[in-house]
Formats: C-alpha cells, sequence, structure tokens
C-alpha cells in the first residue's frame, strides 16, 4: 500500500482530473454492466425456466406416467391396478391436451407467442392428489361448458368472470366441433408464468372427452396410505409397472428440468459463449482505459520521481487510484447491468415472443465476477503500465517525444498472426462436416481468430485507415489530419474499434443464420412444393391445423384438384426416435420429391424412408422393420415400400394413414399443413376466396400461395432471433459508449497539441471535424474487420447446420451496407461530445500544461 504522502497525492489527483476521473470510472462502469448485465439475463432466464415446474407434483407422494410425452398415456385398466396396490391411499388420473383460445366472436386466437397453450382436467380437492390451483376469483368449473383460465391468460384476452368464448381443438377429428364454447367460471394463479402462456382447466369429464381416445389418460398422481413410505410404494410400484415411468414428486420435476434445459441447449450455449464474448469486451475496455491514461501521465509521473518518489511509491499511487475507481466503477456497473437485463427482458417481451417473465436473477456468482473483473482488471491494467513508466528515467519521461512513443508492434503482431492461421484452419477443418463436435472445432477457430484480431489488428490498422483516409481527400487539410491522428497510434485506434468489430462480428454471423435459413427454405418450397396455395395455423403459434381441414376443403372447394393433408408422426426404429409425415393423399401430387429405389406407392403396413434413415438403419427396399410408439406400447410391422432423397419436406420416413392413426396418439393428431392444388384455368383469386370460405369454421387457418409462405416462414425466423438480437444491441451499445469513453480520453491526451493548433489559427469547427473524421475513420475500421471475421465464421458455422435443413448459405448484403453506414454515422455520433470539448480547448491554458 502507498504510504500516507502518496495516498494523499494519488486522492487529490483523482479529485484534480474530474473528467478524466468520469471517464475512467465509465470504462469500469461500462465494462462490469456488459458482464453483470448478461449474466443477469441469462441466469432470469434460467431460473424463471425452472421455476415453472417448481411447483409440479407438489403433494404427490408418487406419478406412473408413460416415458415420453408424445403417447397415448397410461391405459385406465392400469388405473385400476394402481387403485388395487398395497399402501395406495388415493389415485387421481390427469388428462390434458393442446388447445387454442379464440376471442369471444371466434375469429382470431390469443397470441401466445409461441408460449404453451394447454387445456387440462380439473379435479377438486376432495378428488386431486397433491396442492390444486388457488383461485383469485371465481369457482372452478363444475360442468361442461366451463373453464378456469390462468391469470395472465385471463388479462392478455381480456376475459373477466362470467365471459363467454371459443376455444379450438386441434386434434377434433372428422365429425367432431373443432371450435367449442365455453363460459369462464375462475381465474387462479400461476405463480411464474411463461410470457404467452395459456392454461385452461376443463370439468373432468370433458377433458376426456376432448383430450383422451376414452381409453387412457396423460399420468396418473398417487398418494400414499398412512404408514406407508412414499418411496417404498413407488418403488412397488415400479416393479409392478415395468414398462411405464413411476417417479416421486422430486423426480418428476428433475426430469421437466432437463427435458426444458435440452430444449433450450442451442440457446444455451449461445448465452455462455456471449457471457465469456462480454467478459472479454469488459475486460478489454477497462485494460484499454487505464492503459491510456497512465501513457498520458508519463511525464506527471516522471515528475513525481524527479522531487524524489520512488518507483514503488509511484507505482502504489496508481493503485490506489484504480482500487477506488474499481470498488466505484464496479457497484455502479453491477446496478447497471441489473437495469440493462431488466429493460432488455421487458423489450423482449413487449415484442410478445413468449420468454418467461419472473424477478431478476442476481446470483452471487454474478456479483463476484463482476466486482473482481471490475476490480482486478482495473488494478492490473493500471499498474503493469504504471510499473513499466515508473522505471524510466525521469528526464527521458518528461520529454514530449517520449510520452508519445510506443513499443514495436512486432512481437504481438507476429502471435496474431500464428492464431490467425490456426484460427481460420480449425473454421475449415470444422466446416467440412456437421454435428456438435464440428460446430465446437468451429468455435475453438472462431476464439483464435477473436485473439488473432486483438493482437494484429494495431498492425493492420495503419493500411486499413490510410486507405480509407483517402477517401477524405475532399476534406483538405482536416481530412489529413483525422488520418494521421488515427494512424499514428494504431493501438489507440484498434483499441478503440475492438468492441464495435466483436459486436458486428456477431451481427453479421447471425445475420446470415437468418439470411440463410430463409433462402434453404425458399428453395426448398420452390423446388419441391408443386402445389398452388399452403394452408398453415397462425403465424407465431406453435399448433397444427384440425385433421377435419382437409375433408373440408375437399366437400366444398369444386376447383382444388388436389388436397394433402401432412400430419406429424414421431415413433422410434429400433432405440432411436425418428419423425417423418403421414400424407391423406397423393404426396406426388403436392410435392416434388425423388425416389431413389423402390415405388413412391405405400400401401396399409409400407413405409417411404429417407436416404439418410436408410443408411443408418440399414434397410433397404422390401426389409420388414417395426416402428414402436414414444410409449413404447404400441408397436407395427412395417415394410420398406422405397427410399427417398432427403427433404426435409417429409423428414426421416412417411407412413400411411392407417399406421398413423394406430401409432400416433389422438392428442397429437393434427396437420403441419394441406397442399391444395388447382384445376386447370382456375382464377388464383377465385380459389384463395373459396378456401377461405370453406375453412372459416376453422379460425386459424391461413390461405397462402407459396411466396406468402415462405415470407411468414422468415418472420418466424426473425422472431427465433430476436432474443440473439435483443443481446447483440446490447453489445453494439458498449462498444459506441466505449468509441464515445476512448476518444474523449484521447482528446484529454491531445490537449496541449489541440491547443497548439487552435493557436495557429485553426478554427473550432475544424478541431470538431477533425474529431468527426477520426471517429469515422476508427469506426468503419472497426466495422470491416467485424464483418469480414463475421463472413468467415458465419460460413464456417453455417456449414455445420446443414443436418438442420439449412443446406444455402446467403449472405445479407444489405444488411451489410447498412452495417457500414451505421458505423460511420455511429462515429459521428461518438465523436459529439468529445469534438465539442476539444473545440473548446483554451489555446494558451492547454499550451501551458505539463
Amino acid at each position: 500500500m502507498a504510504s500516507s504522502p502518496m495516498r494523499k497525492v494519488a486522492l487529490r489527483n483523482l479529485a484534480a482530473h474530474k473528467v478524466r476521473l468520469a471517464l475512467t470510472l465509465l470504462s469500469v462502469v461500462l465494462g462490469t454492466a456488459f458482464i453483470a448485465g448478461s449474466f443477469v439475463f441469462t441466469d432470469t432466464l434460467q431460473r424463471t425456466f425452472d421455476g415453472i415446474f417448481a411447483d409440479e407434483a407438489k403433494g404427490v407422494d408418487v406419478r406412473v406416467s408413460t416415458e415420453e410425452m408424445q403417447s397415448f398415456g397410461v391405459p385406465l385398466e392400469v388405473v385400476e391396478q394402481v387403485k388395487q396396490t398395497e399402501g395406495v391411499r388415493a389415485v387421481a388420473p390427469a388428462v390434458s391436451g393442446v388447445i387454442l383460445l379464440l376471442d369471444p366472436e371466434g375469429k382470431k386466437p390469443v397470441q401466445t407467442g409461441g408460449a404453451p397453450s394447454v387445456g387440462e382436467s380439473y379435479l377438486p380437492p376432495d378428488q386431486a392428489v397433491g396442492e390444486t390451483e388457488t383461485f383469485l376469483a371465481g369457482t372452478p368449473p363444475g360442468r361442461p361448458g366451463e373453464v378456469a383460465i390462468n391469470n395472465s391468460a385471463a388479462e392478455r384476452a381480456d376475459l373477466q368472470i362470467g365471459d363467454r368464448t371459443k376455444v379450438l381443438i386441434p386434434s377434433a377429428g372428422a365429425g367432431q366441433m373443432p371450435v367449442i364454447d365455453v363460459t369462464v367460471t375462475g381465474i387462479y394463479d400461476v405463480p411464474t408464468d411463461v410470457g404467452g402462456y395459456v392454461g385452461l382447466l376443463f370439468e373432468d369429464a370433458q377433458a376426456r372427452e376432448l383430450f383422451t381416445d376414452g381409453k387412457h389418460v396423460a399420468h396418473i398422481d398417487i398418494a400414499a396410505a398412512s404408514g406407508t413410505d412414499p418411496d417404498e410404494l413407488r418403488d412397488r410400484l415400479a416393479e409392478a409397472l415395468p414398462d411405464y415411468a413411476v417417479r416421486n414428486a422430486e423426480q418428476v420435476r428433475a426430469d421437466l428440468q432437463a427435458q426444458i434445459s435440452e430444449a433450450l441447449e442451442f440457446l444455451n450455449y449461445f448465452l455462455l459463449a456471449f457471457g465469456a464474448i462480454a467478459l472479454i469486451v469488459g475486460t478489454f475496455i477497462i485494460y484499454n482505459t487505464f492503459s491510456m491514461i497512465v501513457a498520458q501521465r508519463l511525464r506527471e509521473l516522471a515528475l513525481l520521481r524527479a522531487i524524489g518518489a520512488s518507483s514503488r511509491q509511484v507505482g502504489s499511487s496508481v493503485v490506489v487510484e484504480a482500487l477506488v475507481i474499481g470498488v466505484i466503477g464496479s457497484l455502479l456497473g453491477l446496478a447497471g447491468g441489473i437495469g440493462l437485463a431488466f429493460g432488455l427482458s421487458e423489450l423482449l417481451n413487449a415484442f410478445d415472443l413468449g420468454v418467461p417473465t419472473g424477478s431478476m436473477a442476481v446470483l452471487p456468482r454474478t456479483v463476484l465476477v463482476a466486482l473482481l473483473v471490475g476490480l482486478l482488471v482495473t488494478v492490473v491494467s493500471a499498474y503493469a503500465p504504471a510499473r513499466r513508466a515508473a522505471k524510466i528515467p525521469p528526464v527521458e519521461a518528461m520529454r514530449e517525444e517520449f510520452a508519445s512513443a510506443g513499443d514495436s508492434l512486432q512481437v504481438r503482431t507476429l502471435v496474431g498472426v500464428v492464431l490467425a492461421v490456426i484460427g481460420a484452419g480449425l473454421v475449415v477443418l470444422g466446416a467440412q462436416s456437421t454435428g456438435g463436435t464440428a460446430a465446437s472445432i468451429v468455435g475453438i477457430g472462431a476464439l483464435a481468430l477473436i485473439l488473432a484480431v486483438l493482437l494484429a489488428s494495431p498492425a493492420l490498422s495503419q493500411p486499413v485507415v490510410g486507405a480509407l483516409g483517402a477517401l477524405f481527400k475532399p476534406f483538405g487539410p482536416v481530412g489529413r489530419m483525422a488520418r494521421n491522428n488515427a494512424v499514428r497510434n494504431p493501438r489507440r485506434t484498434a483499441a478503440t474499434a475492438f468492441a464495435l468489430t466483436l459486436g458486428l462480428m456477431l451481427v453479421t454471423a447471425i445475420g446470415m443464420l437468418g439470411a440463410s435459413a430463409k433462402e434453404s427454405i425458399g428453395v426448398l418450397v420452390d423446388k419441391g412444393v408443386q402445389s398452388d396455395f399452403v394452408l398453415t395455423g397462425p403465424p407465431q403459434q406453435v399448433i397444427g391445423l384440425p385433421l377435419a381441414v382437409p375433408d373440408a376443403v375437399r366437400a366444398n372447394v369444386p376447383d382444388a384438384a388436389e388436397v394433402v393433408g401432412f400430419r406429424g408422426v414421431a415413433v422410434r426404429i429400433g432405440d432411436d426416435r425418428t419423425t417423418g409425415v403421414s400424407p391423406d393423399g397423393p404426396i406426388g401430387a403436392a410435392l416434388n420429391y425423388e425416389i431413389l429405389e423402390g415405388t413412391a406407392t405405400i400401401g396399409d403396413r409400407d413405409i417411404l424412408v429417407s436416404q439418410n434413415e436408410a443408411e443408418e438403419h440399414g434397410l433397404s427396399v422390401g426389409q420388414s422393420t417395426e416402428l414402436t410408439g414414444l410409449d413404447r406400447n404400441q408397436k407395427v410391422a412395417v415394410t420398406v415400400a422405397g427410399i427417398y432423397r432427403n427433404t426435409p419436406l417429409l423428414s426421416e420416413l412417411v407412413v400411411s394413414p392407417s399406421v398413423f392413426e394406430e401409432i400416433t396418439p389422438p392428442t397429437f393428431r393434427s396437420n403441419f399443413f394441406v397442399l391444395v392444388t388447382a384445376k386447370d384455368g382456375t382464377d388464383p383469386a377465385a380459389l384463395r376466396a373459396e378456401l377461405e370460405r370453406a375453412t372459416d369454421q376453422f379460425v386459424i387457418v391461413q390461405v397462402q400461395d407459396r411466396e406468402e409462405f415462405k415470407g411468414t416462414q422468415g418472420q418466424q425466423i426473425n422472431t427465433m432471433l430476436a432474443v440473439l438480437y435483443g443481446l447483440l444491441a446490447l453489445a453494439v451499445v458498449i462498444a459506441i459508449l466505449g468509441i464515445i469513453n476512448t476518444l474523449a480520453l484521447s482528446v484529454v491526451e491531445r490537449r496541449r497539441e489541440i491547443g497548439m493548433l487552435r493557436a495557429v489559427g485553426a478554427l473550432r469547427s475544424q478541431i470538431r471535424r477533425t474529431i468527426y473524421l477520426e471517429s469515422v475513420l476508427i469506426a468503419v475500421f472497426g466495422a470491416i474487420v467485424g464483418v469480414v471475421l463475421g463472413l468467415g465464421l458465419g460460413v464456417g458455422f453455417l456449414r455445420t447446420l446443414s443436418d438442420f435443413g439449412i443446406d444455402q448459405i446467403a449472405v445479407p448484403w444489405d444488411q451489410l451496407i447498412l452495417v457500414l453506414i451505421s458505423a460511420a454515422v455511429v462515429g459521428v455520433l461518438a465523436a459529439v461530445w468529445p469534438a465539442i470539448r476539444a473545440a473548446r480547448t483554451p489555446p494558451l491554458a492547454a499550451i501551458a500544461d505539463l
């Protein structure tokens, strides 16, 4: 610790240079806020998802269910068997299914933003096992046609007790009413809400009629008899029911959370990567600022040495300053990060994306990391250059030309080039295959390239900024001065641009992901869909079309030559889960696809398989195999009739309608989409009108031509990427603030130089223009490097995603051009305050400064 006099010097120095203190504090606040905000946002998202199931199965001793969610459920005879088991006090069968809440007129659905929308059976407390719902108003449903609704859904749908509305049941089959009338009798509380989640409670008998085949229930909740150990009862039931999942409440919650974690795996990987980038950027902003501050103070520190201060005292005084700034800045940054995370969550909710809502999760780890980074990086960033400065002979350091000199860039540039070669090689290697391993290789290569840019960008900035500076010739001496300012201190230029480089690298890569996904869908539709119209469900709703839609079109649209509904199928071949479709008409009339072997005609017990599926399971034409339902109780022997070239439109296999009905539970039977081909000579507008009239009873059916269908899919991709773009917006905002901060510090550093320019006749407007142009050069340099890096990494990552149907690589050139133009605008805006400050520099006072 510094001695008392040096401690006083350090504190008085902070007080004497208020602008420098504010700018230094800002760098620490920015760095720690970026880190804390990223961690708080991701932790909040994860905790809220975990909290969704915190009350699941509460008070339940044992639950019996099938292993997979998409199954027929537990047979009623098993319910009776459980009731007769020794140690069972009470049994509560439960049923549920997908629903869609409509407005009272039945004309449009209540948007959920992609969140679940389910109907469940309500059991009164004397029949239920475990904790029942807490009602905020009204009463539970007591007869068919009555429902209770969760509080946030009631608010979203503007429903009150006694209101009548309509509900669509997508799994309703032929002869069943797809839309039913209901009356709201109660509003119940859901402590942790999932964005637009809709949960309707139906009277038990009606729920069974709507969501089961009359032979199964979703699961059985069990209460142990007095004196019976719940775990012993669980083990007893597990032994008696080996084909079912028998778990206690804690195991049920753990399994549900594991399923959510698996579903969010991709997002979690991205958020972890983003947290790492936040750490890098935050650390670098702090380090860069302190390096500049100490470099500016070389003459000041040399003066302290000249009047008797030792090297250790000088270094310690800087550490004291850094500690004070680190503590204050870290605390402010932590608070700012929580505010940023809250703002980002509110922004995503405003766009109605179905993202979970909940209180901010500020974990001890977040506080510890933010404070440690703020303190340690601040102290190290200040001490390392201060220690180097303290070793410089005082007379040498006080020379003006020494203060502006820098170390050689050769070593760091050489290391950067080596890392760039290694990183590029890893990206190319990973791009040769697909899957998680390939993506990991590309990710390691990306990290190496980021470090390469960090190290080599000072050397790279000189030729690039020099070339860009040639565009400023029309500005005359002012343009040349701006170019020279940016070129002569490449470390400052590269450091100022680095945060923007990282942000725009991610923007470019994510933009390529979105553009490539849209292009892949466009090519797939153009080449694969030959029908004139596509009937789909509502946008941003994870819900299929009722099974009755194709029959309604066939019966009421005479100008439709072919109508083919495509239903989703999920089965197992061996131990492997796979997905497919079941068309209720001739596939060839709706889709273009290529049969490689065998025939396209499938009988009641035939299937078609994709080339990938055939290779993976060793299937050939004429070979018999067995399909197993997801609950492993439904088994169907089938024969491979044909093998087709891989296409996402048909997924991995095609099964007949009879196999579909035998192996797919009633509550999961719905159409992905319905393809309609017009008769020759039919007017498209007239056919559209006929289709809209025929499907009006189903409310949710969207009638689209192929171009409209592609556009809708593109909008859904944009929605999926909204969370990522929200995080990227945070990165870009931090980068812009970093540019402002660094430019302001550079103005402080060049105060004497600017004063000299003013003394020899430079106008205030010329000084401002110089700072503007310098900032534009730095921002555009950072943008160019970020875009180029993002293009390379984007191609690498997209190659690893070809198995997911993204087999086209598209570059959003319009977006990238806008990014570069925006970077120039950012440069001007970031320079406004530093430029005004520079222009107001008093010439004589600045020249007189030491």
